[in-house]
């Protein structure tokens, strides 16, 4: 897993590459807690890249929308391949994110 971070119109976009499984979901969650630590923060996970995610990664999300939540942040989903979006779907997680089919509609839904 590799993840890259930039700032589009004041949202952060932070784009996920590989796979997050358990072997790396700790630092998956670190940088998504690290980048929920200001007030208010929107953020947006840019799926475009990435291959694989497990339970591990599913429960990083949630301790990010926790966070986000707690900190009257945002977080919005991207780019998410069939078979990751059938993941979310099957595990109710759909419900509780904001997915968009790209990066750029998911900046401009959090005004950014």
């Amino acid at each position: 897993m590799n993840i890259t971070e930039e700032s589009v119109n004041g949202v952060t976009v932070l784009r996920a590459v590989g796979r997050i499984d358990s072997g790396n979901a700790g630092e998956f969650e670190a940088v998504l807690v690290a980048a929920m630590s200001a007030e208010g923060t929107r953020l947006v996970v840019d799926m475009a890249q990435l291959s694989y995610i497990s339970s591990a990664g599913l429960r990083c999300l949630l301790v990010a929308a926790k966070a986000a939540r707690t900190k009257r942040g945002a977080i919005a989903l991207s780019a998410m391949a069939a078979h990751i979006r059938e993941v979310f779907d099957v595990s109710g997680f759909s419900s509780l994110f904001e997915i968009h089919p790209d990066a750029a509609s998911a900046v401009t839904a959090l005004g950014g």
